[in-house]
């Protein structure tokens, strides 16, 4: 069974149980009406009740059957209530866009006459709009509907049609494979019907061919379209453990858990996710970008502080949407940078943090698809303690400065990215000249170097590269105390990176 039967069935059977008022909150207001109007008929030839949608544009119209134009007269908020409250008649009525009105409560109050005279005149009113953010007088009366993303079925059909349609348009049939299909497809999860289509057609409409070539194209505009004012990214590109110098535990970890993670070891359960904690600039993000690409599954960014910033007063709204985008394009990994910036339990943010961390552990106890968490953190003296007992996530990583192997290894990896040739010896120097330094500091270290030889007209050495080390003060040094301060507390409650 299809998530769109099991909604469609969930929406007939609420039209037939006596509830009042049905709130559908969705961005895909063309699948809502859709839904709605493949119950029509039913609803039609059972006591020929009638169907009506407005809009503050057009007034009230009849869907059921066509009796020309809308009711202009009835395009006012108050005055299409008004109608409602007054007519004798059973009904469905549709109401598009109204949460702005739900601020007055003129309206609120004709919303509470009809649904409270729902035993006299059987008259549902059923509110559509992307956010509705109810008064609290109705909320005993309604009955809310969440509106799943079309399912693979749904999605294959839609590409079957767009690819008819360009057949038709030119005489020939769109070239493409059965993987190439099935790949396109999967990337297509967690859009809504009309962006579906969209991608679709911009793919095959572009050269009438359907191959893995078009697939980086599909998944920029998918991250466009999922980046919500920033919240929440699509990261196609991911990171392999080349790039990733040390961390040799969570490597092993990570690679333990691969067949559990993509299925092929059906038996084992599969892994939620980690909490990677430690000193700023040792690897966390990248360590979070490798994850993906051991898993080979996209990576998805979600920004916690931009939640609370961006959105107060919406953010648990706009948390939950990400996570349930996250779990309808599993499996993925979700990386959330910076975890304590929206999860600490201060005083004055009106209870949003707790609210928060509150939705985001009910989340993760409650989830089913594969999405591995990857939550790093900076400020341990930040972090509640409902999220770092053991449980809530599979391990905590302490991700401490690199020791000198690791130090080697990193400026190998910065130096051959910049075509920086560097002998054993030389690399064994270095590491030692910048001890307590973190990655990203010796990464600053070779480009700085870099800059510094372009500008004397001579290649980049060794030389450059030390002498950036002795200009550099490590955060190690200006913030000795509180990273002695982090290590102390992660000696007995986390597992070492490295």
């Amino acid at each position: 069974m299809t998530a769109t039967t099991d909604t469609r069935r969930e929406l007939d059977a609420l039209l037939k149980s006596r509830v009042p008022l049905i709130v559908i909150e969705t961005r895909d207001e063309p699948r809502a009406l859709a839904l709605l109007s493949s119950l029509t008929p039913n609803l039609a030839t059972t006591g020929h009740t009638p169907v009506f949608q407005w809009t503050v544009t057009e007034g009230l119209r009849r869907l059921d059957i066509s009796l020309g134009g809308a009711q202009q007269h009835n395009a006012e908020p108050d005055a299409v209530l008004k109608s409602m409250r007054s007519t004798p008649t059973a009904g469905v009525y549709i109401l598009l866009d109204f949460h702005p009105f739900l601020a007055d409560p003129v309206n609120v109050r004709l919303l509470k006459d009809i649904c409270q005279d729902y035993d006299r005149v059987a008259r549902t009113v059923v509110l559509i709009s992307h956010e509705i953010q109810l008064p609290r007088e109705l909320d005993h009366l309604c009955a809310r509907l969440t509106l799943a993303f079309p399912d693979r079925n749904e999605r294959l059909g839609i590409v079957e049609r767009v690819a008819s349609e360009w057949s038709r348009t030119y005489g020939q049939r769109v070239k493409t494979d059965r993987k190439s299909l099935e790949l396109l497809v999967e990337n297509l999860g967690g859009l809504s019907t009309g962006d579906t289509e969209r991608l679709a057609r911009k793919v095959i409409f572009d050269d009438g061919a359907l191959l893995p070539t078009d697939l980086p194209a599909v998944m920029q505009a998918k991250y466009e379209l999922l980046n919500r004012g920033g919240v929440l990214a699509f990261e196609y590109d991911t990171a392999q453990f080349a790039d990733l110098g040390g961390m040799s535990r969570l490597k092993e970890w990570l690679r333990l858990r691969k067949p559990a993670f993509d299925g092929s070891a059906p038996q084992l359960e599969a892994p939620k996710g980690v909490l990677l904690l430690g000193v700023q600039g040792c690897g966390k993000s990248v360590a979070a970008k490798a994850a993906a690409g051991i898993f080979g599954v996209p990576l998805l960014r979600l920004d916690f502080g931009a939640i609370v910033n961006k959105y107060i007063g919406e953010s648990e709204r706009n948390l939950r949407e990400s996570l349930t985008t996250a779990e309808t394009m599993s499996p993925c990994v979700l990386w959330i940078d910076e975890i304590e910036k929206g999860v600490s339990l201060g005083d004055g943010d009106n209870g949003t943090s707790r609210r928060l961390l509150g939705t985001f552990l009910t989340w993760l106890a409650e989830k089913k698809t594969r999405v591995f968490v990857v939550a790093t953190a900076n400020d341990i003296s930040a972090l509640p303690p409902e999220l770092v007992r053991k449980g809530r996530l599979d391990e905590i990583f302490f991700v401490d400065l690199p020791s000198p192997a690791v130090r080697e290894d990193i400026l190998r990896i910065h130096s051959k990215k910049r075509n920086l040739a560097l002998v054993d010896n030389h690399v064994r120097q270095l590491a030692t000249a910048c001890e307590g330094f973190s990655g990203a500091e010796i990464e600053q270290a070779v480009v700085s170097a870099v800059y510094a030889a372009h500008s004397s007209g001579a290649p980049a050495t060794a030389q450059h590269i030390l002498q950036e080390i002795r200009a550099t003060r490590p955060l190690s040094v200006t913030m000795a105390e509180k990273i002695s301060e982090l290590r102390e507390w992660a000696a007995e409650r986390t597992v070492p990176a490295d």
